[in-house]
């Protein structure tokens, strides 16, 4: 039996998954910086600006970790995407208790361009994982029966 397909298979939805999550990314930090001035001025340019980064981290790092483990045994896997999911929710969290005290950057902004990131990150994985091609089971080659 062929090991090599499994992986390649896997590891081709996630790069498409984090393919997509960083296009998205890139057309929210556009439009969120230009809808940001807009509406706050250059608050608004900075909270788009922080929203972005955050929800690359937020987004990209379940995926990242997932690909650099792709074909390690399930306890490694699992171990690295806790170990990650840990970090990045501390660092959402301090992220935002050091923001907190801070007024440079608009509130609302922030909150939609990280919600819009984070959950539009979300989506398109759900959409990779769907879509993509990732055999149960592989036949028997000739030579192998």
């Amino acid at each position: 039996m062929n090991q090599t397909s499994e992986p390649d298979a896997s590891a081709q939805v996630l790069r498409t998954a984090l393919r997509s999550t960083l296009l998205l990314l890139v057309v929210l930090a556009v439009v969120g910086v230009a809808v940001g001035a807009l509406v706050a001025g250059m608050p608004g340019v900075w909270a788009a600006g922080i929203g972005v980064a955050m929800a690359l981290v937020f987004s990209a790092t379940t995926t990242v970790a997932l690909l650099r483990t792709v074909t390690s045994p399930p306890p490694v896997m699992a171990a690295w995407v806790m170990g990650t999911w840990l970090v990045k929710v501390l660092l959402v969290v301090v992220v935002l208790g050091v923001l907190r005290g801070y007024d440079f950057y608009s509130r609302p902004v922030l909150a939609a361009v990280l919600g819009l990131g984070v959950v539009g990150s979300a989506l398109l994985d759900y959409r990779a994982v769907t879509r993509g091609r990732v055999p149960y089971v592989e036949p028997a080659r000739d030579d192998e029966v």
